[in-house]
This record gives structure tokens, sequence and C-alpha cells, in this order.
């Protein structure tokens, strides 16, 4: 069986790191890991297939498991089954150009990472998740756990993308009721002049500031314009909360964040289910069919 270099593990991670980079964007690990193969080649022993798993690749397995250090290290962050680099993941890419020396200054500092650790978790921390694993097969192990929250979390994004508009204004409304708000007024089907939801925080409404909401479920990022057409409709007593599947643009966020005379709150999709996860035993158990999830537990690795 063919040996795993530091020098092999590090060409995977820089060249995880060059395609994070061209993007400027986090990627979806899928993506990046299709990019990879044109970047850094798998040789012969790569392309083929796990024994235990048919259909997949050594090489997928290896590229996720050499991303173990970089992540330790700070240089990466994984994210609801994005990644993207970090500023010291840039200055590790140009200041260390030798493959080897790269996998080798993050199992430095992945070693560092885990001196911080309570000592009964750095105990069963396997030390060649510094650098290159003992074996193919530790590398396949160690991906297992991160791929099926990657594929949990894509079945959400898409449930969520392709959910009816209105269910989706329900949804946010049974979110709203599940954290303790009154909810006075749903759009109904048709124009509905940039107000979807009217919330309050006592049953009559009779107290301020009253709660104004607008759900998006669109795929692309609302732009500070379709904000400002938001904004204008809160009154000085008002809240606003914008919810969005597609996200904001900067630009959006930066106005969101240094407005003064308008209250807003911003929720993308991420936002969103991490709510939904929060409140979701108080969530009415006919409004949880919007978005039904369960629990799955299992022993979580310490890499």
């Amino acid at each position: 069986m063919a040996e795993i270099t530091r020098k092999r593990v590090g060409e995977l991670q820089r060249g995880v790191i060059k395609i994070l980079l061209d993007s400027q964007e986090p990627l979806q690990a899928k993506e990046v890991l299709r990019r990879l193969e044109s970047v850094v080649p798998p040789t012969d022993f790569e392309r083929q297939d796990y024994p235990k798993h048919p259909g997949i690749r050594r090489f997928e397995k290896m590229a996720r498991f050499a991303t173990i250090a970089p992540v330790k290290a700070g240089w990466m962050v994984k994210n609801k089954g994005r990644w993207y680099v970090t500023e010291e993941g840039k200055k590790a890419y140009s200041q260390i150009t030798d493959p080897e020396k790269f996998c080798q200054e993050a199992g430095r500092l992945f070693r560092q990472w885990k001196a911080t650790q309570p000592e009964r978790i750095a105990a069963d921390i396997d030390d060649s998740l510094a650098e290159a694993p003992n074996s193919i097969e530790k590398a396949a192990e160690v991906s297992t756990v991160e791929e099926a929250e990657e594929t949990a979390w894509s079945e959400i994004e898409q449930h969520l993308q392709a959910i009816n508009p209105y269910d989706l204004q329900k949804l946010v409304a049974a979110l709203l009721r599940a954290m303790g708000y009154h909810i006075s007024w749903i759009a109904p089907p048709g124009p509905d002049k940039g107000i979807d939801i009217l919330a309050h925080n006592d049953p009559l409404g009779t107290s301020t500031p009253r709660i104004k909401v607008q759900v998006k479920r669109r795929n692309d990022k609302i732009a500070v314009d379709g904000l400002r057409s938001f904004m204008a409709v809160l009154g000085d007593e008002d809240v606003g909360i914008f919810v969005s599947t597609g996200g904001f643009t900067s630009d959006a966020e930066l106005e969101a964040r240094t407005k003064e005379t308008r209250k807003l709150t911003l929720v993308d999709l991420e936002r969103l289910v991490e709510l939904w996860v929060e409140h979701y035993d108080k969530v009415n158990e006919t409004d949880k069919l919007l978005l039904p999830l369960k629990p799955v537990y299992y022993l979580a690795p310490t890499d």
C-alpha cells in the first residue's frame, strides 16, 4: 500500500487553500473537492476506490483528512458544509510554499491546539491527525462524521430553498411564537406592501416596539436597495426583521449595522436554521411539519 507522506498531505492542503483563495467566498466542500482534482491531480493510488466504501475514491477521503490540521491551526474554517480561508491561512499560504514544511507547520499548530484541550480529551486525540495518517483507513474514518453533517445541512438548505413562500412565512411566524412573541398578522397571498408578518411583545399589541417582518425565499443576496425599501416601511418605534434564504450583500449588512434611526435585524438561512433548532422544542407540533428535524446522536470524534 502506498505511503501517505507529509509532502503529499501538504500538497493537498495547499491545493484546498488555493481554491478557496481564488474563490474569495466560502465554497461547498464538495465543490472544493471537485476543483481540487485539477489543481492537485490524484495519484494512481488515490484514484482507486476506498475498499470499505465502493464508489468513493481515496482521493476525496485523503483531501478531507488533510484539512484537519489547517482547521485546528486557524488557517481554515468549516461551517455548515462551507469552507473558507482565514487571514492567518492566507499568510501561511504565501509564506510557506514548500508543501512538506507547510504540512509540518500546520501539524505544529495542531499539537499546540491539542495542548490547550482538557487532559481527558487530549488523551484521545491521535497525533497522526497533525500531519499524515497512519493509514488510509484513518483518513476515511475521520471524514465520515464531517460528510454526514454536510449532507444533513444540504438537505435542510434544499428544503428551505424549495419551500412554498407562504409556508416560509408561516415557519418564521411559528419560530417567533416559539421565541415568545405574539403574531397579530401574516400576509395572505398577494401583494404585501413590504410586510409579511406583524408581531408584538404582548398579546394585544399595545406595547412598543411593533415588530415588522419581511420574508424572502430566494437564491440571490438582498442588496442594499432591497433593504432600504423595507426600511422605508418602518416607523420610528418599529423594529424590523428581514429574513432572506439567499442572505445579504456586504453593503446591505453594513447598512443594517450602521443605521441609527431604524432598528433592523438580518436573518439569513443559516441563522434561521440555528434559531429553529434552538427553539424547536417550543414550536407547535403542527408547525414543526414545516421543517421537521430529528436529532441523531453519535460518539463525537476528538479531531
